[in-house]
């Protein structure tokens, strides 16, 4: 792919010399500052507070926090074993209930342990998160080939939240899928959300594509109807937190609607997710646990509260996309054009 090293500069989770290394996406864009994690414990309040977000970066984070756990036991004289180690996954899978990643990703780290022995332990955990995060990236830059294969020529695309480089080991899922259509020359135009309450798109999507030299125009979330109307966007692109047996989609508060507008002025809509992000054990959208957050966070912008004192809020952080308004679905496995439950089975397996 063209430009694909000058689109792709940023690495937001950073195993370095026994510590985790995140950037800390809360002060972006007007700061860039890291955060150092030593323990599990650490990595769960980061990943609760929002140092590191996105489905993927979470899961790769928790990962490494079991292997920071692992370290911890053994440099306090305990034997590192599964179940020694059971409490610090099991805070870590608390601190974001939505996103399956956590879950997977906190799996693979638990057969690891249950398989290791001894001395080789903390190795085996330490080279299964590298695997994780390294696939994480492998993964990107192969699903931005197949999403970027789909738009066709000179289109303009609408994505919501953040989806690249932050969100993920690196290039992004939605936002990869942008990367590598803008580098082949598909992409004309970008339009990115600013994604209230917490501004990822404004703060963050912003902050990728400036600094990757990706042109884009940043729209209020209330504009995106409009947009589209004026037949400027032929793509609506965004990733996944959670996909469900039958194609539903758990994503960022927001998207539902975008698929509804999309449905209805011929825009075609795409989700772009890793297959670690299918959970076919959960069979349908109404059985995603979606998290809701303090009702505070809406309240205010950038610390200012700008709302009168005594009011109340309602504040869910993702919303389910029905798979009747897909079009298309990109894993790393490849593309599952209009889902369902038939063809979500033939490449994903059956439930567990």
């Amino acid at each position: 792919m063209p430009d694909v090293n000058h689109h792709d500069t940023i690495r937001a989770v950073a195993y370095v010399d026994g510590v985790l290394r995140l950037l800390d996406q809360r002060r972006l864009p007007s700061e860039e500052s890291y955060i150092d994690c030593r323990n599990a414990a650490e990595v769960a309040g980061a990943i609760r507070d929002l140092v590191v977000r996105g489905a993927p970066a979470i899961g790769i984070a928790a990962a490494w926090g079991v292997v920071l756990e692992a370290k911890r036991l053994a440099t306090s004289g305990v034997v590192v074993s599964a179940s020694a180690l059971e409490p610090a996954m099991q805070q870590l899978n608390a601190a974001r209930p939505t996103a399956v990643n956590l879950a997977w990703a906190l799996r693979r780290m638990r057969l690891v342990a249950d398989g290791a022995a001894g001395g080789t332990i903390i190795e085996a955990l330490a080279a299964e998160a590298r695997r994780i995060q390294d696939e994480d990236l492998a993964a990107n830059r192969h699903m931005g080939e197949l999403g970027a294969a789909l738009l066709g020529n000179g289109v303009g695309v609408l994505t919501h939240c953040n989806t690249g480089s932050l969100a993920t080991a690196g290039f992004g899922t939605a936002l990869g899928v942008i990367r590598a259509g803008f580098g082949s020359g598909r992409i004309a135009r970008v339009f990115a959300g600013e994604t209230r309450p917490w501004q990822q798109g404004a703060r963050l999507t912003m902050w990728e594509l400036v600094r990757d030299h990706i042109p884009a125009k940043l729209i209020a979330d209330s504009a995106a109807a409009h947009l589209m109307s004026t037949g400027a966007v032929q793509w609506v692109i965004v990733g996944a937190d959670r996909i469900a047996a039958n194609g539903d989609t758990a994503n960022k508060v927001g998207t539902y609607q975008l698929a509804i507008a999309a449905r209805h002025h011929g825009v075609k809509f795409m989700v772009v997710a890793p297959a670690s992000t299918v959970d076919m054990n959960t069979s349908d959208g109404s059985a995603i646990d979606i998290e809701l957050r303090d009702p505070g966070e809406l309240f205010g912008l950038g610390g200012k509260r700008n709302v009168v004192d005594g009011a109340d809020a309602w504040n869910p952080v993702f919303d389910v996309t029905p798979a009747p308004l897909i079009d298309a679905l990109v894993t790393e496995r490849g593309v599952i054009e209009h889902p369902n439950g038939e063809k979500m089975k033939a490449m994903f397996g059956a439930a567990a």
